[in-house]
């Protein structure tokens, strides 16, 4: 079984797990659901997800979210104290923002350029997206028809050229996921100031933490701003690196998610379990950079 068809197959049982999580089955219930001998299931899992299967289920529980969402509270609140308009993560991001001028904007990518592919994942198939500058949008295709996505990159910029590149989007999706990262992401986003406030806001909070509309809203000084913050969450064009996939609702319920209820479950499960096993609170996929 090659890379690629290893990511589809766990990005599979991730997704039955998902499915099932109430019944939290056992063992040999997953491995015959999903055609695998038990050994095989687990070690597969293991291996690629870097957690068990029972570790996943665990942290799907109500319980479980409504104890993330406590912690990113706190979170939150020490984001506040430190200011989230200094230094933070969108910056050990590498983000770019200058580099959008208002007349790139107007004329909606008019002589921009944009590499993008597909490629096979954890969380099944994904659309990237890049240019010169950065990484400009990611999305994901498991719940949703990969034609929709490329349509949504496109509707994001109307005017700009597309070349279809998918060996450079296996090697940028290598980069997204990859386990202890050796160099920051750059990233090429277009947003208000709001957006990116909230989108900053987003990244504060840790893989085993959840946070809520009103939390993220209080943190960007509106605290009756929920809507305009879930509005916010919603057109973040960059999904997982920018975490929006975090904000679930206050009685740890999951929400909605544009690129499918079953991966944004499938995502936090995931990060949860593997926080437990990495130092509280640090997140493997931005690195400040150095010097």
């Amino acid at each position: 079984m090659d890379r690629s068809e290893t990511f589809h197959r766990v990005s599979e049982i991730l997704d039955w797990l998902a499915a099932h999580r109430t019944q939290q089955p056992g063992l040999s219930e997953i491995a015959d659901a999903t055609g695998m001998s038990p050994y095989h299931l687990q070690r597969t899992f293991q291996r690629w997800a870097g957690i068990s299967p029972k570790q996943f289920l665990k942290a799907l529980t109500r319980e479980a979210a409504i104890a993330r969402l406590s912690r990113g509270d706190t979170v939150l609140d020490a984001a506040l104290e430190t200011g989230l308009s200094g230094p933070g993560r969108l910056h050990d991001l590498l983000l770019t923002t200058e580099a959008l001028t208002p007349g790139e904007v107007n004329r909606g990518g008019a002589e921009v350029t944009f590499r993008f592919g597909f490629g096979e994942c954890l969380f099944g198939l994904a659309l990237i997206a890049w240019n010169e500058r950065g990484i400009n949008f990611l999305g994901f295709c498991n719940d949703v028809d990969p034609r929709d996505a490329l349509g949504e990159l496109r509707d994001r910029w109307p005017n700009a050229s597309y070349v279809r590149d998918e060996a450079g989007a296996r090697d940028w999706l290598n980069r997204v996921f990859a386990d202890a990262p050796t160099t920051p992401l750059p990233l090429w986003l277009r947003g208000s100031p709001f957006q990116l406030r909230v989108w900053e806001a987003l990244l504060a909070v840790p893989e085993d933490a959840n946070v809520s509309y009103g939390q993220i809203a209080r943190a960007v000084g509106a605290p009756g701003a929920a809507r305009a913050v879930g509005n916010a969450v919603g057109g973040n064009p960059i999904a997982w690196i920018i975490p929006c996939h975090r904000v679930i609702r206050g009685m740890g319920e999951l929400g909605g998610y544009r690129w499918g209820v079953s991966t944004k479950r499938a995502m936090i499960g995931y990060e949860h379990a593997k926080a437990r096993l990495t130092p509280r609170g640090r997140d493997r996929r931005s690195h400040r950079p150095s010097g």
